[in-house]
């Protein structure tokens, strides 16, 4: 079958009416670029703030968030400051950590910076956050998702006047392949742009802009770590092939910030940043399983048990009992306590002789994972009882609520325990940063056999302390350990 002749005359014509069409989008749309030079971006600035806004709502519905009033004083004081003297101070900036383990930071329009645990995990100082705070305020100043977008609306432009204009669709795919790779992971122009940008933050604020070479670094021997171990993780969204030792481009963009440094070196003392990283989560967590699975779970190490929890109550425990309640403004409580079997009694004689209640009604005789026990209501009380026995131990459980729903939740909650499996061991005795100072004898061979890192604890404690892939610590040197 013939393909349908186009006239030339209409040819040239559509083609120039959507060419100028484009035109007209693009040298309307031609926008100053903050940090210097103009873009042809087709969002308003007030569209960006609306979109941030927009975004950062809908990512803290759907991500959980790392809380630590400390460590996020920190990185709400490194932040601000790199904004104060970045190309658009006037945004309001908003710095938020999240609990993630992957070794990764990003941005969205009009602000927002969020920075991953992980990433956290492995830096070493004050300075190394600042870089990855200044990199990421950088995508924000250069307008980098704004000029994405329009890189994107361009290409869908370009091809959409290619069709029309030659009948050809394979044209189209052309142009939209050509904008797709033109700003894949914002690319390597923009990522570029992104770190000179960090390093003259960090020479203005007072910091050293070689900070950035030092997190660039550590990232690529982080995904050198990976790659080695076949640890399947996704790479931090700002790096590339090129080491950062031998990346020319990149040293230069830092020795132009050198000119840059202020007279008076911000006043960092190295140990606010040890102080507000002790205790920092290594590590999957709880909050994330929790999360992924709309339960709040309670894990006992100890005593090795764990139970699913009413979503938002509230946790209080110690070695025996634990005390959950109700959010602030409702009502309801469950109360667990383990004690040893001193006799051999059944669940239900266990309730009338221990614990001295008779005659429950709405009795249940309670088998779950493994485990024997009985639970009804004390018709004294209301309260509903139960007691189930797991490895040597009764767990007496009461529980009340104001409403049917509430009770039968709370219910759910009590036929939930069960014994903890090893590969929870994680998340019910979880690991935290802590520091020591090195005495120059003890290798991280020496300290990987003290450390509860389950996988590569050795090479993992490099990576931590910036020493990877061969060093050992110097005497004096703070070094981070997992506990």
């Amino acid at each position: 079958m013939n393909s349908p002749r186009i006239k030339p005359g209409l040819c040239a014509g559509v083609l120039l009416r959507w060419a100028a069409l484009a035109c007209a989008l693009l040298l309307g749309s031609c926008a100053g670029n903050p940090t210097g030079g103009a873009n042809f971006v087709l969002m308003s600035e007030k569209s960006e703030l609306e979109t941030g806004r927009t975004e950062h709502e809908k990512l803290l519905l759907s991500t959980q968030i790392y809380h630590d009033a400390k460590l996020q004083a920190l990185v709400e004081k490194v932040g601000q400051r790199l904004a104060a003297i970045s190309h658009r101070p006037e945004l309001h900036y908003h710095f938020t950590i999240i609990d993630s383990t992957d070794i990764n930071a990003f941005a969205l329009p009009g602000g927002y910076i969020y920075v991953n645990r992980g990433l956290l995990d492995v830096l070493t100082s004050e300075s190394q956050l600042a870089a990855v705070m200044g990199h990421e305020i950088g995508h924000v100043t250069a307008r980098h998702a704004v000029r994405q977008n329009t890189a994107q609306t361009t290409s869908r432009i370009l091809s959409t006047a290619a069709v029309l204009a030659t009948g050809v669709s394979s044209l189209g795919n052309t142009a939209d392949l050509f904008g797709g790779a033109l700003i894949s992971g914002y690319g390597r122009e923009m990522e570029l742009e992104a770190d000179g940008l960090g390093a003259e933050y960090l020479a203005k604020a007072g910091y050293d802009p070689n900070a950035m070479v030092e997190v660039i670094t550590v990232l690529k021997n982080q995904e050198d770590f990976n790659r080695k171990n076949a640890k399947k993780a996704p790479a931090y969204h700002g790096l590339f092939a090129t080491h950062p030792s031998n990346d020319t481009r990149l040293h230069d963009a830092i020795a132009q910030s050198n000119t840059l440094k202020t007279r008076t070196p911000v006043a960092v003392n190295p140990q606010d940043f040890r102080i507000a990283t002790t205790g920092l989560l290594v590590g999957p967590s709880v909050q994330n399983l929790a999360g992924s699975q709309g339960r709040n779970r309670y894990y006992q190490p100890l005593l090795n048990y764990t139970l699913v929890l009413p979503e938002a109550w509230l946790q209080q425990a110690t070695t025996t009992t634990l005390t959950a309640t109700a959010p602030a403004g409702s009502h309801g409580t469950l109360k667990v306590e383990a004690q040893r079997l001193q006799q051999s009694l059944t669940p239900p004689q266990f309730i009338h002789d221990v614990l001295k209640i008779a005659d429950l009604a709405q009795g249940e005789a309670l088998q779950q994972y493994g485990l024997a026990g009985y639970t009804g209501i004390n018709p004294a009380t209301g309260e509903r009882i139960a007691v189930l026995y797991h490895e040597g131990r009764a767990y007496s459980i009461s529980a009340s609520g104001p409403t049917d729903a509430v009770n039968a939740a709370l219910l759910d909650s009590i036929k939930s325990l069960r014994p903890t499996t090893a590969k929870e061991a994680v998340y019910a005795d979880p690991l935290h940063i802590s520091w020591i100072q090195a005495d120059g004898r003890s290798t991280y061979a020496d300290l990987a056999r003290q450390s509860r890192l389950p996988e590569f604890p050795e090479a993992t404690l490099r990576l931590m302390n910036g020493d990877y892939p061969a060093g050992q610590p110097k005497a004096g040197q703070w070094i981070k350990l997992v506990k």
